[in-house]
């Protein structure tokens, strides 16, 4: 990749919207996958009541909207001032208590996970059915667009065009196997993030431009005793919140 697409990738600007400063990407084609939309404001006309406490909007009781969901609300239900990183606001913004509680959670994604997905990691990569496997850093762009491995030989992998990631854990034996799996589809809860399995490796599926059909990546940590393997178990736990952001966006 040339140094001019690369910038072209990363160049950001200041826009203001109704609901407050955004830093957002220069080319729409460029923005973050995890990132949200403003949502629509609901009219002042259709909301004479606020949408939570069903108080009257009158000349003391003023009416606020959400920054994150555009529903109406009086002050004491949209009191809190919350970042709002998935839709780039410089500053924090007006929430209601639901979505407050949302962004505070979301917090710790782009606090702790995303710094270690940017980082990377080192693992055993396989492509397809392959029986050989390359040692690569794995790790996301800076524009959080692509997985980025580096190797031997280099690939990138488009976010947007996963379609499924799974998961490998070993914990508890179930029945006669010591490895399951689980998947980061909606609704699903993964084993690891029960206290009893430890990340071991991850596959992803995902379409490449200009093949047919999907292509499988599996990610696999290493053994040793130098703390990369203990990286790789963080990155793929940080992988796997990403997934859900992913397709929470996705079904926005």
């Amino acid at each position: 990749m040339s140094s001019e697409v690369a910038a072209r990738r990363d160049a950001k600007k200041l826009v203001r919207s109704p609901s407050g400063l955004r830093m957002v990407p220069e080319h729409r084609a460029f923005g973050s996958p995890f990132g949200l939309e403003e949502p629509q404001w609901v009219p002042d006309k259709e909301c004479p009541r606020c949408m939570q406490c069903d108080t009257k909007f009158d000349f003391l009781t003023r009416k606020h909207h959400c920054r994150r969901c555009g529903k109406c609300f009086c002050d004491k239900c949209c009191s809190q001032k919350v970042a709002l990183r998935r839709m780039c606001f410089v500053d924090p913004v007006r929430q209601c208590a639901e979505c407050a509680l949302v962004s505070h959670r979301e917090a710790e994604f782009y606090d702790k996970q995303l710094k270690l997905l940017l980082s990377g990691a080192t693992f055993l990569v396989t492509f397809g059915n392959s029986e050989k496997s390359d040692t690569m850093v794995c790790r996301l762009s800076s524009n959080q667009r692509y997985l980025l491995l580096d190797g031997d030989s280099r690939h990138e992998v488009e976010v947007t065009r996963i379609a499924a990631v799974q998961m490998l854990a070993e914990g508890v034996p179930l029945g006669e196997k010591d490895m399951h799996t689980y998947s980061s589809l909606p609704g699903s809860q993964p084993a690891a993030e029960g206290g009893n399995a430890r990340a071991t490796g991850m596959t992803l599926q995902y379409t490449a431009p200009g093949a047919e059909g999907v292509t499988q990546l599996k990610l696999t940590a290493g053994e040793d005793a130098n703390g990369s393997r203990r990286q790789a178990t963080a990155w793929l736990v940080a992988m796997h919140k990403a997934a859900k952001l992913l397709y929470e966006s996705r079904d926005q």
